[in-house]
């Protein structure tokens, strides 16, 4: 019994990391069969929301679109690739991480796996269509567009931080 705690304790967090990349792929697919591109298809508060049909060939708030077809085939498929796999190794492997830096990992792992299989099999890029309005804050009139895959990312990276920051403060004996 007391070896059957740490498998679930890894299966878990992958197990709702995959529920979330099925759900990164069907809506991905789905705005890409049913919204043309650069279509508003719906909504909410004005222009607040909008599910908004974007395609992105690069990573991050498109940094990289404009490099030539070969590098960014490197850099934006076969270091990925690598990097999920390295990362899928040190989660399976690493004893001491604890709960939440299991999830914060297995969300990194979904989110990144969603956007590579875009990458890999989608000629024009990476399916984004969730849109907010960011009313000028930073220089932006609207946050730029994204998808469950990049939510999936950003909140594993932002989880992950504040682990190791807790973490640290806990091992010096700093107050929390």
């Amino acid at each position: 019994m007391a070896e059957r705690a740490p498998l679930v304790s890894r299966i878990v967090p992958l197990v709702v990391a995959l529920f979330f990349l099925l759900v990164d792929q069907v809506t991905k697919y789905w705005v890409a069969a049913h919204v043309s591109l650069g279509q508003v298809a719906w909504s909410w508060g004005g222009d607040f929301f909008w599910l908004v049909h974007a395609r992105n060939t690069g990573v991050a708030f498109s940094m990289g679109d404009a490099l030539p077809g070969p590098l960014r085939s490197v850099l934006f498929l076969l270091v990925p690739i690598v990097v999920l796999i390295l990362l899928a190794v040190f989660y399976w492997r690493d004893k001491s991480l604890f709960g939440i830096q299991r999830w914060a990992l297995a969300l990194v792992l979904g989110g990144g796996t969603g956007n590579l299989i875009d990458r890999a099999f989608r000629k024009h890029g990476v399916v984004d269509f969730l849109s907010f309005k960011f009313y000028g804050l930073l220089g932006m009139e609207r946050w730029p567009t994204f998808n469950v895959a990049d939510s999936m990312v950003v909140v594993g990276v932002a989880l992950l931080v504040l682990s190791l920051l807790f973490s640290r403060k806990k091992r010096s004996g700093q107050p929390q």
